[in-house]
């Protein structure tokens, strides 16, 4: 069950009737024209461009809501960015099978000193050898 409505079709009616009169008459912008008529008869602003596209659109004087060739060209552009998204990636794989990465081993320090201790020294008493913990 839809949502019962909150304004009938008179007062719908009028708001458009008042904003198409202040657009075309007053010279006013849209949004201030929206926001005039909006404060008059205390509706949304939104509410009142919704319901002047839906006029629009029944009239013929608006495009429908969907646009076909928008969407052409968005399919295009996609599959586009897919292709060059693909070139991206073996470009970069190309890139990194020439210049190989010396192995992690070879970059560790060769000291065995503990950074933040002394060398050779255990950093808790759990890890030396005959150690048990406590039992409660």
């Amino acid at each position: 069950m839809p949502a019962p409505r909150k304004f009938d079709e008179e007062t719908r009616a009028r708001a458009i009737r008042l904003y198409i009169d202040r657009v075309q008459e007053h010279g006013e912008s849209q949004v201030e024209a929206r926001r005039q008529v909006g404060a008059l008869l205390d509706i949304n602003p939104a509410t009142i461009r919704n319901w002047v596209e839906a006029e629009e659109r029944a009239v013929g004087s608006r495009p429908p809501a969907s646009r076909l060739v928008d969407t052409e060209e968005v399919r295009a552009l996609k599959r586009r960015v897919a292709e060059l998204e693909r070139a991206n990636d073996i470009l970069k794989t190309a890139r990194s099978s020439r210049t190989s990465p010396t192995p992690r081993r070879l970059c560790q320090p060769t000291s065995r000193a503990r950074p933040g201790g002394r060398p050779g020294r255990p950093r808790s008493r759990r890890r030396t050898a005959g150690y048990r913990p406590a039992r409660p």
